[in-house]
């Protein structure tokens, strides 16, 4: 089965998840701009949570939550390109497999495009890509996170190709897949072993490497 073009998630399928640990301490620092020090709760809501929980910790604080996003986005992408340095955000092993498909590659990711820059910046990746996409650092950049196919479809458009593959680990994926008319790959990382699928995909791998098999 050929197709013109691969794309990737990026967290838990390029690299390992980002630890919550340092997404906490990039809410934290964005508080800390406002003079803030919410609590371990209020930190996880806005953390785990949507945008409701968003305004209402906002609020909670007299804080402005348009003002305070740009913050939080800008700290948590810094706290994880630390965290890619130090070593708590590796590569996985099996990206080098991808040095094996000879069709356009791309990276659409729910993660800050500013994380996604760090990713490519740290692992030496930038040759290896056509085309790379995260979310803007708004609060609209936000709400076109997969499953919306905002992303996703940018990215073929920009590559010009019809029949592609996108790779990824999560229903998420696999429903912004769908929206765009592209076939999925689900991989199944150890972190996803026991991960329920709401529909089957395309293609279900344990590794990277298993790509050029089916591409």
């Amino acid at each position: 089965m050929g197709y013109e073009a691969i794309l990737f998630d990026n967290d838990g399928v390029l690299t390992h998840p980002t630890p919550t640990t340092v997404v906490r301490r990039g809410v934290r620092e964005a508080f800390a701009a406002f003079d803030v020090e919410p609590t371990t709760e209020a930190v996880d809501r806005v953390v785990h949570g949507g945008l409701t929980d968003l305004r209402r910790i906002c609020d909670h604080h007299d804080l402005d939550h348009e003002a305070f996003w740009p913050h939080r986005e800008a700290r948590v992408a810094a706290a994880q390109r630390r965290a890619m340095e130090t070593g708590e955000k590796p590569l996985y092993t099996d990206v080098d497999a991808l040095t094996d498909l000879d069709v356009p590659l791309g990276v659409v990711s729910n993660n800050q495009a500013e994380t996604v820059e760090g990713v490519l910046a740290a692992f030496d990746l930038g040759d290896r890509f056509d085309v790379a996409y995260g979310r803007t650092p708004t609060i609209e950049g936000f709400r076109r996170r997969k499953p919306e196919p905002h992303y996703l479809e940018a990215a073929l458009d920009d590559l010009g190709v019809d029949d592609a593959l996108f790779v990824g680990d999560s229903n998420a994926d696999l429903l912004a897949a769908s929206r765009a008319d592209c076939d999925a790959a689900f991989v199944r990382r150890p972190h996803r072993a026991d991960y329920d699928l709401a529909a089957d995909p395309d293609h279900v791998i344990d590794s990277l490497a298993d790509l050029p098999a089916i591409c």
